[in-house]
């Protein structure tokens, strides 16, 4: 059965809205997006360090830049 239907639009146009939105509010808020490429065993220590500290993976990134660029 699922869940009951309250919004008129697709689930697909209700992403794309919702994404939209979410890249304006990124960027009145001065947030830039930024993709890299890393090796697994990486990105495994940053989510292993992400967890430890209680944030995001994103959230523990910035930090560290953060850490260097204020060095």
């Amino acid at each position: 059965m699922g869940r009951p239907r309250t919004n008129p639009l697709s689930r697909e146009q209700q992403v794309r809205i919702n994404k939209r939105n979410q890249l304006r509010r990124d960027r009145s808020s001065g947030l830039k997006r930024v993709e890299l490429k890393l090796h697994a065993d990486m990105v495994e220590a940053l989510e292993k360090e992400a967890i430890a500290k209680g944030v995001s993976r994103g959230q523990l990134i910035e930090r560290i830049l953060t850490e260097y660029f204020n060095d």
